[in-house]
């Protein structure tokens, strides 16, 4: 194995480290997979390889929430008994997960057709990821500090989850972070903390699915001389980290807020302008 084969390797365990704890907390994986090889001095990776490691993080979900899929999946059957008194409190997260999945998909197969030069786009640039982190720093201030959390999942509406799901597809732009716009809509509709990233981290299966799978086959099929087991380094450690990651942030929220990531997204976004305009980054 070459030096340059080994570098390889420890790099992609190290962002997939990265991937897994930034993930699920509400910072923006995506922005932080764009920067970190910035600060280091790496060449900065591709979208398919940083978007493959997310099969890591998805594997995390699967097993860290195996009874809950499983219980999902025993309930599909009686989807189409739309009869039964209790058909949408009993179905209702199966079903805010089906429509909620539909604009992020929708999104992604957009900018797949139409915005081929999406990866090097002015929305992928140190600037916007900065200006980005900023204000969802300030939204989510705003949505913590005048919203009260008085819902679990049983009692709101697949409406409110619905739109839970839309949000989801502003997290295309690096430095939204899926989990945080998810987290930051639930808390807006009045969501308890815990419960809220509950459903962010079920809602993001499909579409971690989807975006990690596709970005993979499409890294192969571009460059099939690519070596496989970078990333299936970066896969396995961000499957590790991933299921730290999920397990602290739902017992944190459980009595905790959410300043800690508001203020970390804030001095995260104003390093970055200053890091910027410094001529760091060229």
């Amino acid at each position: 194995m070459t030096y340059s084969s080994i570098f390889d390797c420890v790099q992609s365990i190290l962002l997939g480290i990265v991937q897994g704890l930034t993930e699920f907390l509400p910072i923006s994986s995506t922005a932080h997979l764009k920067v970190i090889p910035f600060l280091l001095g790496w060449r900065e990776p591709s979208l398919s390889i940083t978007a493959s490691f997310q099969l890591g993080s998805l594997f995390a979900l699967l097993i860290y929430f195996s009874k809950e899929f499983f219980a999902l999946y025993k309930s599909l059957p009686s989807l189409l008994e739309i009869h039964e008194v209790n058909y949408f409190s009993k179905n209702k997260i199966l079903i805010a997960l089906v429509i909620g999945t539909l604009p992020i998909c929708l999104a992604g197969v957009m900018i797949k057709l139409f915005w081929r030069n999406y990866e090097f786009s002015v929305f992928r640039s140190i600037n916007s990821i900065a200006i980005v982190s900023i204000l969802m720093a300030v939204l989510l201030f705003l949505v913590e500090s005048n919203f009260k959390r008085l819902h679990d999942l049983k009692t709101v509406t697949i409406k409110d989850l619905f739109l839970v799901g839309i949000s989801q597809s502003l997290a295309i732009f690096p430095g939204v972070s899926r989990s945080g716009i998810t987290i930051t809509t639930a808390l807006y509709l009045g969501i308890k903390r815990s419960d809220a990233a509950r459903f962010s981290f079920l809602l993001g299966v499909p579409a971690i699915a989807l975006s990690g799978f596709t970005e993979l086959y499409q890294l192969f099929r571009v460059n099939s001389s690519y070596s496989l087991i970078p990333i299936f380094l970066g896969i396995i450690s961000a499957g590790f980290s991933s299921y730290f990651s999920i397990n602290f942030i739902l017992k944190f929220l459980q009595s905790n807020n959410t300043n800690i990531f508001i203020f970390y997204r804030l001095l995260f976004g104003i390093m970055l302008l200053v890091l910027s305009y410094s001529d760091l980054f060229v």
